[in-house]
């Protein structure tokens, strides 16, 4: 039985167009989840290997950690930081539609509803956690 495929020991090349590392920069959906992955990267990893290396070194280095985060170059740190996890908080629940499907009796959910539940969650979430940690949490 003769199916007409023929084999080779080695894969034919293919052709692949040059990809340039600024490719992200071509259409705002990419550059946006560039952003998105970025900015997740950059305030979770800085902040957190900083503290963890101040409380490795002791009591004496974590409490000049604490103190440099009372400077006027931590704020603004701080606020940039912000910035970054609203904009892949919004990015992120904007694109949450298209990442998983709800259906509810054979009926596709509309993208809005489920980008509204995700920001009433996240409204109810913040609120609970800024009404925990300002009420002194006891």
């Amino acid at each position: 039985m003769d199916t007409g495929a023929h084999y080779t020991l080695y894969h034919p090349k293919w052709y692949r167009r040059p990809v340039s590392v600024w490719w992200w920069l071509e259409s705002w959906p990419y550059t946006q989840f560039v952003l998105r992955e970025l900015t997740s990267l950059a305030v979770a990893a800085l902040l957190t290997l900083a503290q963890a290396d101040a409380i490795r070194r002791g009591p004496e280095a974590y409490a000049r950690f604490l103190a440099r985060l009372a400077s006027p170059l931590f704020i603004v740190f701080d606020v940039i930081a912000f910035f970054f996890v609203l904009f892949h908080s919004f990015t992120w629940f904007n694109l949450t539609p298209k990442a998983m499907v709800v259906r509810v009796r054979g009926k596709r959910v509309r993208d809005s509803v489920i980008i509204g539940v995700n920001y009433v969650a996240w409204a109810v979430i913040s609120i609970t956690l800024a009404w925990i940690l300002l009420r002194g949490g006891g």
